[in-house]
């Protein structure tokens, strides 16, 4: 079997709702879903999620292999753009591509991927996460009765710039998911908008009337000091790790003895999702996918490493023409049999959406709340 080509395409998903952080929000939120083919020469197609970033740049690397070469190819991807840099943007053209060698692979072998990968059982514990920080405290707690309803326990809040607004809101998520069990995991997620005394501060203010399950994104990515001086400072763990594109960049938070639980965007593939696994693991820490619903693919690898937590999901739908043989149940993402990664791309209903109402705005605007500095201050918490 050989790699023959490749094609992009696009879908929308229509989120239903604001979706945002403490950086911003699109109201009404409609954003692109980019997908990529990749052909062989035995009619087997490969369907992968997340970016169209330098695939024509990297299609070269794989052209005419072996798609089961999986590992191997994404190595021969990282070398195809070793002098300009694989990080950021060229990472999620690569991890898509490694996404749909992966789907290919499975396909072939006539088994589904979390079966491939090594997986006995195809539930994958999770956890709602809203993307909430635009929505009222009605919309909230109805979108996390949503997840209650298939069993959640555990829900994210977007939050950081206002400490009583965020307490209300935690409040409402654990009254909600109560209805599954007494004490429902709480999550606070600052997007990377503190520095370690605010952090410090805020969170030390939140936990002295509930229990968070973890801090997210408390500080820059980079400032691995920072974020093991922070672990030591608060009870809740500190998880990080969604925007660092490439295993070799978590290094200095490891070497830091940061962060407690090692996350990592969906959207960055399976063999990146592997690979950090292996090497978190190997410090005993937890592993956590952020943003399942950009590639669902990435569920598989999940029931094949020992240090799986749980996983972010954001929606109990898909983009459309975009359909995935999972469902939503029991506090979890149950894995279906269909060969492969379990993703369909229909096409056909692509082309009807697009010529439908609700893409006007795709990627916008994003809204940045009002005065947060000033509200960071208001709350005692230096900006």
């Amino acid at each position: 079997m050989k790699i023959s080509g490749f094609r992009t395409l696009s879908s929308r998903h229509q989120w239903g709702r604001a979706v945002g952080d403490i950086n911003g929000h699109i109201p009404d939120a409609v954003t692109e879903v980019p997908i990529v083919l990749i052909d062989t020469d035995e009619g087997i197609t490969g369907v992968g999620l997340g970016s169209h970033a330098d695939v024509d740049r990297l299609f070269p690397a794989i052209e005419g292999e072996d798609p089961r070469s999986v590992a191997a190819l994404f190595d021969r991807m990282l070398a195809q753009v070793f002098k300009s840099g694989h990080g950021g943007a060229t990472y999620g053209g690569l991890a898509t591509i490694d996404s749909a060698l992966w789907d290919i692979k499975a396909k072939a072998a006539g088994e589904p991927l979390w079966r491939l990968l090594g997986g006995r059982d195809r539930f994958v514990p999770a956890y709602a996460s809203g993307l909430d920080i635009a929505l009222d405290d009605d919309e909230l707690a109805a979108f996390y009765g949503e997840f209650a309803e298939r069993g959640y326990i555990a829900g994210k809040l977007k939050g950081g710039f206002d400490l009583d607004a965020d307490l209300r809101r935690l409040r409402v998520i654990q009254d909600v998911l109560r209805r599954n069990t007494e004490r429902p995991g709480l999550m606070l997620d600052a997007n990377e908008s503190w520095q370690v005394k605010q952090a410090a501060r805020y969170v030390g203010a939140i936990e002295a009337e509930l229990d968070l399950l973890w801090v997210e994104e408390p500080l820059r990515r980079w400032d691995a000091a920072g974020h093991a001086r922070l672990s030591n400072l608060v009870g809740a763990a500190v998880a990080t790790g969604e925007n660092l594109t490439g295993v070799d960049q978590f290094r200095p938070l490891f070497d830091a003895g940061a962060p407690d639980i090692v996350q990592a965007g969906a959207v960055w593939g399976v063999t990146h999702l592997l690979r950090l696994a292996t090497v978190a693991a190997a410090r005993d820490l937890p592993i956590s996918p952020v943003g399942y619903n950009a590639n669902p693919a990435v569920a598989a690898a999940m029931t094949a490493v020992p240090n799986h937590l749980t996983t972010e999901v954001q929606d109990v739908r898909f983009a459309s023409g975009v359909l995935v043989d999972h469902e939503f149940d029991d506090g979890g993402i149950v894995l279906g049999d269909a060969p492969g990664a379990g993703i369909t791309i229909d096409e056909a209903a692509i082309e009807a959406a697009a010529a439908g109402e609700g893409w006007l705005q795709p990627a916008g605007p994003h809204v940045r709340p009002a005065r947060a500095g000033l509200r960071l201050l208001l709350d005692g918490v230096e900006r």
